[in-house]
């Protein structure tokens, strides 16, 4: 199901048409879904298929590295101590929007592997809405063997992604709450 391209480095791949969004080519692309309309664990599920490709974990960080790459630049106005994410050894910016009832997550980092662990979440939290996003469970990352090759205070930024991701989204589910 994936291939990677013999003519192509050891960590590019064939792309699959169907498949717009993720940047490989695995058996859930064989049916079109577009990104929004992927729950949470869906999107896990793909993420760690794409991940299991790579059996070298250098190769993993370049994928996520891409990853990050691919974010839609943070808006000048949000690079702010009130969208800095604290603790972590990186500067990491986050900025949430609330649109139709689903959460749209604007980030940047001045790390490439920072920005490219964040995009990971954004893949799997974007376009949901606040209450599915308050009850995933993020422990998908674990799952990906990237952690194990992280410094201590990478791998604890990783949790502290996930917590603000969360508590943006509590700010966004107050708001379609009848008693707010």
């Amino acid at each position: 199901m994936l291939k990677k391209s013999s003519a192509n480095s050891s960590s590019e791949v064939s792309r699959n048409a169907f498949c717009a969004h993720f940047t490989i080519a695995c058996a859930p692309c064989l049916r079109y879904v577009a990104p929004s309309q992927m729950t949470i664990v869906e999107k896990q599920q793909h993420l760690l298929e794409e991940l299991s490709f790579f059996q070298d974990w250098q190769d993993r960080y370049e994928y996520v590295i891409a990853l990050g790459r691919k974010l839609a630049p943070l808006p000048d106005s949000a690079r702010n101590t009130d969208h800095l994410i604290k603790g972590c050894q990186s500067q990491v910016w986050l900025d949430a929007a609330y649109r139709e009832g689903k959460v749209e997550y604007f980030a940047d980092s001045d790390s490439l592997i920072t920005k490219g662990m964040i995009a990971l979440f954004i893949e799997v939290l974007n376009q949901q809405s606040p209450d599915n996003i308050l009850t995933a469970d993020l422990s998908f990352i674990e799952k990906t063997g990237l952690k194990e090759h992280l410094a201590p205070t990478r791998a604890n930024a990783l949790s502290l992604m996930a917590t603000q991701m969360k508590q943006r989204a509590l700010h966004f589910s107050t708001q379609d709450s009848p008693h707010s």
